[in-house]
Order: C-alpha cells, then structure tokens, then sequence
C-alpha cells in the first residue's frame, strides 16, 4: 500500500513528500485500476510513464507490457523503484522537460500523473516529441480543463487547446477526489484521455502556436513575420487574430509555411 510504503520511506531515508515536486501520490486502488484500464496497453506496447512517484499506477502497468520506461525526477523515488520487486521497468532519473534520449518516437502510449505546475510544459513537449503514440492518459488538475478543451474565440483558447485538437480526441473521463491521495492536493483533479488522429503534430508546430499567440490581440501576421502571402494564397482573411482561427485553420497555415520553404519555417 501506498502508505505503507511512504511509511518506510520515511524511517529509511527520512523522505516527506516534496510540494516543489507536486508529490501527491495516488492511493485509491479503484482509480488506479481504472486508469490503468483506461490505457488499453497491450503486451507489445511501449510504454512511458512520466512522474512514478511510489509506483501506483507503474506496477500493474509493468504486468501489461514488456516494454515500460519510467522517468522520475525525485532520485530517492527512483532509488524505491529499483527495489520493487514486482515492477519490471526502464528507470530514467531526470526532470522530464531537461530530457533527451528516451526514443521519443517509440512510444504507444504515454500515462502521466502531471505535477500541476508543469502540466502544460510537459504536454507541449509531448505533442512536440511523442505525437505518434495512440493514447495519452493524463490526471490534470480539474481547474485546468478550460484550458484543454478551449474552443475558438474563449480566453482560454491557446496552443494548449490547439494541439489537443489537432492531435485527436480529447475526454474527461472522470473527477478524483483529493482524498484519493496521500497527501491530499489542495485541489480537485480529474483523469483525461487523447486518442490520437490521422495529424502527426511535431516540435515546429509547438512553436508556430507559441508565436501565434505570443500577443494575443495581434493580428497573426504581425506576430509570425512573412505569412501574409500564405494567408492569401489560402483564402484567409489576413486581419485574422490566432485566437479567431479554429486549430484545422493554423493546422492549415503552418503546413502551408513548411512547403514554402525553410527559411520562413525557421522563423516559426
């Protein structure tokens, strides 16, 4: 159990949960049975796991694949891991964002209980890195879903949204409740799925959004330079602001960038 094992943590190695870490760990046996479930992981799967923490959610998805790599920030987390005998998994100890050789584009499925505070980093980073996984299964803080789910024309309609659109279905699936933590976060969370479609998003595109909405009251072409040809050859209205643009349209307008030549695609 996982209070067991913060228990033993703490008279072996005097470890207490780090806030700077978003260190919550998930305790409720049903949750994790769910969103294990919810994965759909099959044996031939390549699977990462970002954020481990005790192993809740990593030990019965070891028993689902043969291929499951784990990256965990906390060294004396990972340290626990190692220990485990019932978990047969890949140990990357590294803050996920600094990251850089973990096959990246190898993975079917990704699983993460997201530390708040970088949520939308490691999701970008994600889409930018990993957007040919199928299924991404993700327990996010509840309050951020307007943000996720942002349609056109909302204030909280951003990259975020975009890329959660153009990379296929987004689903809240269900609300966890803070008491299914130890030690209970301060806010209510909730666990949501994205099923990939037919787009392969990749790192440009991440930036293309950030630039688009770098000022949001901007028109699109005063914030990405040397579109507005793009713009017109595409039928869109060059007075367009990003935040009026439905993500199939900037989906459009970056790919029109790439054909036109790297030069503009590095200014992106």
């Amino acid at each position: 159990m996982i209070s067991d094992d913060l228990i033993h943590l703490k008279e072996q190695k005097g470890f207490s949960p780090e806030l700077k870490f978003g260190q919550n760990f998930l305790s409720d046996e049903n949750i994790i049975s769910d969103i294990v479930e919810l994965c759909g992981i099959g044996k031939e799967d390549k699977v990462l796991e970002i954020g481990p923490g005790l192993g809740s959610l990593s030990v019965p998805l070891s028993k689902l694949t043969d291929d499951l790599t784990l990256v965990e920030i906390d060294k004396r987390l990972a340290e626990f891991l190692q220990t485990k005998q019932d978990l047969k998994a890949r140990i990357i100890v590294s803050d996920f964002l600094k990251l850089k050789d973990y096959d990246a584009a190898d993975y079917d499925v990704v699983v993460s209980n997201l530390p708040y505070y970088v949520m939308t980093d490691i999701m970008k980073k994600l889409f930018a890195q990993c957007s040919k996984a199928r299924k991404m299964v993700f327990m996010v803080e509840e309050d951020a879903l307007p943000r996720i789910m942002a349609v056109t024309g909302t204030k909280q309609y951003g990259p975020l949204s975009v890329l959660c659109s153009i990379f296929g279905e987004t689903a809240k699936e269900f609300t966890v409740p803070r008491n299914a933590f130890i030690p209970a976060p301060n806010t209510t969370s909730c666990v949501i799925s994205l099923t990939k479609g037919e787009r392969d998003l990749d790192a440009g595109f991440v930036s293309f959004l950030e630039n688009s909405f770098r000022m949001r009251r901007k028109k699109l072409v005063n914030n990405v330079k040397g579109i507005e040809d793009i713009l017109t050859d595409l039928g869109i209205d060059r007075n367009i602001r990003a935040e009026q643009a439905e993500p199939a349209v900037l989906w459009t307008i970056y790919n029109a960038i790439i054909k036109n030549g790297n030069k503009l695609s590095n200014e992106v």
